[in-house]
């Protein structure tokens, strides 16, 4: 991967962009891509699309969601302390003990979030699993008073982890879910801008806001944008660890390729032509199932005005929706040449309609 590749996924990785919150997070992309798009805009929810082939009747939308995991600031006590709401699905154990940024009034500060220590619990108590309410941050106020001067109401919070390497290929970091594919989508438009003349379609790049709230932002840019083909690219389970039950969620792992999912959400075509290019090009991939819709931009893509002709690609995540998930870099890289390879083979031509 080139340096300049590399440096982008560690800013957007690191940029705090909980959902309704991605302004930080779409100003880098969209100052990545403006060299490349012939058009580059960002749409009253928050979506930022980047376009080449602008005045292609065939438009194509590929779209990564670019919110995170966060919490806003609901209350702040007497004591200082701050009472947080989660911004979408947070496993409950995670947050105890954990270092936060607060992105307050005066910039970004250091929390801790705490709780009662195990020791001045009851034995009923510590049996039971907590709740986010019991949960609060702790930024050394020594009252609310204080503690008012740093923040308000809706600030927005989020983990103090940022992107680095493990062994081999492997990468953590605190959001790829979902900014690897905003990453992606992305590299996708920057590696095709070369050879616009030569393709038979209008490219749309989205970084997406607030899937992780309800596939809000795919709702709208699929509405503004109209396009005949659509791709979402997000994250799927890697299931190599200990109690993975594959004959429940299948077998995608890191390492091997990105998944091409097939079921209801995927038109037929697109699946094929995804396979097709994965073949004719050289790339390994995995099959991911899904039998209705799915929880990701390409289910609001698909529902989008008279329908859309989509498919989705994930790449295989351990550890989601937590501060530290891991990938593989070989996987997000195959990705990208899965869907260039992908939209150089569409034109006017191309019939999506799924024909038995």
């Amino acid at each position: 991967m080139q340096s300049e590749s590399y440096n982008f996924l560690t800013q957007l990785a690191n940029m705090p962009s909980p959902s309704g919150y991605e302004q930080q997070a779409a100003k880098c992309y969209r100052d990545y891509l403006a060299p490349y798009a012939d058009q580059i805009s960002t749409d009253l929810h928050g979506n930022t699309i980047a376009v080449i082939n602008p005045d292609s009747l065939v438009r194509v939308m590929i779209s990564g969601h670019v919110d995170e995991l966060g919490f806003l600031v609901k209350h702040v006590s007497d004591e200082g302390l701050l009472y947080v709401a989660p911004v979408g699905g947070h496993d409950v154990l995670i947050p105890f003990g954990q270092r936060v940024n607060v992105h307050g009034t005066k910039g970004t500060i250091t929390g801790v979030m705490g709780r009662r220590a195990i020791h001045l619990m009851t034995p009923d108590e510590r049996s039971k699993m907590p709740t986010l309410n019991e949960v609060w941050v702790d930024i050394g106020a020594k009252d609310k008073s204080e503690a008012m001067e740093y923040v308000n109401l809706g600030d927005p919070i989020t983990y103090q982890y940022e992107m680095e390497e493990l062994l081999g290929d492997m990468v953590c970091a605190r959001g790829f879910d979902d900014k690897m594919g905003a990453w992606m989508v992305a590299e996708v438009l920057r590696e095709l801008s070369s050879e616009k003349a030569n393709l038979g379609c209008g490219l749309y790049s989205v970084a997406t806001v607030q899937e992780e709230i309800g596939l809000r932002g795919a709702k709208t840019a699929a509405y503004g944008i109209d396009p005949l083909v659509g791709v979402a690219v997000d994250v799927c389970h890697s299931i190599d660890f200990p109690g993975a039950d594959k004959k429940r969620f299948g077998e995608t792992v890191c390492g091997k390729g990105p998944s091409i999912t097939r079921g209801a959400n995927v038109n037929p075509v697109v699946f094929d032509l995804l396979m097709r290019t994965a073949k004719e090009d050289d790339i390994p991939v995995q099959i991911e199932v899904n039998p209705g819709g799915t929880g990701t931009d390409a289910n609001m893509m698909q529902l989008n005005r008279a329908s859309v002709a989509t498919g989705l690609i994930s790449v295989p995540l351990r550890y989601m929706h937590t501060p530290c998930e891991v990938m593989s870099m070989a996987d997000l890289q195959n990705g990208v040449r899965l869907i260039a390879g992908f939209v150089r083979r569409i034109n006017a031509s191309t019939d999506f309609r799924p024909m038995a």
